[in-house]
């Protein structure tokens, strides 16, 4: 028999149109949503980046001491000691790039895989879209990204690249790098808040991505074969690979960027937040659950 207390109170909600706080909202009320959160993701972003640092003496330095020290020790040992430097003009601008843009899609792809199992309380104490949370990882490391390219330019002139009009390619590159780093992100954040695993799996594959991308290394300089030259066509395509590649012709004045590079940068970024945000929102009324 049904409890009358529960049939009331569920008329009352559809007398007042109340709906319940965990149901999925279409998907264009959820975009309406994550737009109306807009400054929740700035000021969620914006904790997450002092929390982080806030233990460590030299703070949010460390945004940028990380990636150049990176640089360093990837410029003595595949630079000096197994020569992948040469054939190349400027191998330290060459490989300072490479490292500032793969780190930013290094960094949004790992937060996010705890993105909502790392945020639990505070998301099953408050009612907002949950994709505000993977998306203002992305934020953070992209905040975190372009002041490492401040440090790029300044790298980059003292190692003789003249200034050029290019350099204005690095805007719309790095806005077409967070939208994929956005979608892929989303698509990890969903991975990861049904398989807790994915954050143990995630090093190995974005290893495997960064020895893949020609961050350190020339795709030219390989000496594949006419036979296989597909292989360094399907490099090329590299999702990474198109947005560093991109950085790199806009700096260094002898890199030039293969044809269909923009082509792919845009595919790779529409793809990606697409299917990115629509598996994500597929689950919201999910997240939180357990």
């Amino acid at each position: 028999m049904p409890d009358s207390g529960s049939s009331s109170a569920a008329a009352l909600a559809a007398r007042y149109g109340l709906k319940p706080a965990s149901r999925r909202p279409g998907f264009a009320d959820y975009l309406h949503e994550m737009w109306d959160r807009r400054y929740f993701i700035v000021a969620f972003a914006r904790a997450r980046t002092v929390t982080q640092y806030s233990h460590a003496r030299l703070g949010q330095l460390w945004q940028v001491l990380t990636p150049l020290m990176n640089a360093a020790l990837y410029y003595l040992v595949f630079g000096k000691l197994l020569g992948t430097d040469r054939g190349i003009t400027n191998f330290v601008g060459f490989l300072v790039l490479g490292i500032f843009m793969f780190s930013f899609l290094q960094r949004s792809i790992t937060a996010s895989a705890k993105s909502v199992s790392g945020n639990l309380s505070l998301i099953r104490a408050l009612h907002f879209p949950r994709a505000c949370m993977p998306l203002g990882y992305v934020l953070i490391h992209l905040t975190q990204l372009l002041v490492s390219l401040g440090v790029g330019v300044v790298i980059v002139l003292l190692t003789g690249e003249p200034i050029r009009p290019q350099w204005l390619l690095i805007v719309p590159d790095v806005l077409l790098a967070s939208v994929f780093a956005a979608g892929m992100c989303l698509l990890v954040a969903r991975v990861g808040a049904q398989i807790p695993d994915i954050s143990q799996l995630l090093p190995f594959i974005l290893r495997a991505w960064l020895y893949l991308s020609g961050v350190f290394y020339s795709i030219d300089h390989i000496g594949f074969t006419e036979s296989r030259s597909w292989l360094a066509d399907i490099m090329y395509a590299n999702p990474a690979t198109v947005y560093i590649e991109i950085a790199r012709a806009a700096f260094l004045e002898d890199f030039t960027v293969r044809p269909h590079a923009w082509q792919w940068g845009i595919g790779w970024a529409v793809v990606a937040f697409v299917v990115g945000f629509v598996v994500f929102w597929r689950a919201e009324d999910r997240y939180g659950r357990g």
